[in-house]
């Protein structure tokens, strides 16, 4: 098999790219029962950059599970794809927790927890803009900061983690009772938390700021931390204010992604 990557992929992103489709590939032959020894040319042209917290691995696995489907005839089920997306993942991440390969393949938000995901239900309106800070996040650094401050101080995690669950029950409360103004609020205090755990940076920061700036419900950090995305909701009449301030505070792209529906301001 042979790999190309559009854009600009750094030499070990597309080395990992490569390893791990190429495992995806032999498990896919192996599960599908495919005999045909194919050489496969694999281009991929992701618009998700690498390393943000955003998926992105799990989304061109996914994406090659089903092409590869198409090629040989099989069905494939979304117990098999998740199998198969946790194989290249296991890959690229070591010990993969699954919320990726589950995500990429949902059509609702999720709340995953201790390996199970429920699809929650929405009736908010509002757009989310995610803003690339431009610097790959650090998840493996970031799980380290955050164990050592757990060893410092006697409770720190118990209260880290009693605070991180009052946050996501009334985010997603708030997300299911068109309380868009509450859902932001929810998101800036995780981020908060985060911050002060020191797993944001000060880039992650000005975005942050910058999002709240420009009329923002709320923003957060996405991704392992210490680099990666900001996602800020915000009114579909405030998008384009919003987007214009993150990238003054140095975003070197934005998406909108809407909560429901199609989008209807382009950015």
């Amino acid at each position: 098999m042979s790999l190309t990557m559009t854009g600009s992929a750094s030499r070990p992103v597309a080395t990992q790219a490569s390893d791990s489709l190429r495992r995806l590939t032999d498990e896919f032959r192996a599960t599908m029962g495919v005999a045909e020894r194919l050489h496969l040319d694999v281009i991929l042209d992701c618009a998700i950059p690498a390393g943000r917290g955003l998926g992105s691995s799990a989304a061109c696995a996914r994406a090659v599970v089903f092409a590869l489907a198409d090629l040989f005839g099989r069905e494939v089920t979304q117990s098999m794809a998740f199998d198969l997306v946790q194989t290249a993942e296991s890959v690229a991440h070591g010990r993969a927790s699954g919320v990726d390969a589950t995500a990429v393949g949902a059509c609702a938000p999720l709340l995953f927890q201790e390996g199970e995901a429920q699809e929650l239900p929405i009736d908010c309106d509002g757009l989310f803009i995610i803003a690339d800070s431009g610097v790959m996040g650090r998840t493996k650094d970031a799980v380290e900061l955050l164990r050592e401050g757990f060893l410092r101080h006697s409770g720190a995690r118990e209260r880290f983690v009693r605070r991180a669950t009052e946050l996501t029950d009334e985010a997603r409360h708030a997300l299911a009772d068109d309380r868009p103004e509450e859902l932001g609020r929810r998101l800036t205090d995780y981020h908060e938390l985060l911050r002060a755990a020191g797993l944001s940076t000060d880039r992650i920061d000005a975005l942050v700021a910058a999002a709240l700036t420009a009329g923002s419900f709320g923003a957060k950090i996405t991704g392992g931390g210490m680099g990666g995305c900001v996602i800020a909701l915000t009114r579909a009449e405030q998008a384009r204010e919003v987007t214009r301030q993150l990238r003054e505070a140095g975003a070197v792209q934005t998406w909108a992604v809407p909560l429901r529906g199609r989008v209807e301001h382009a950015l």
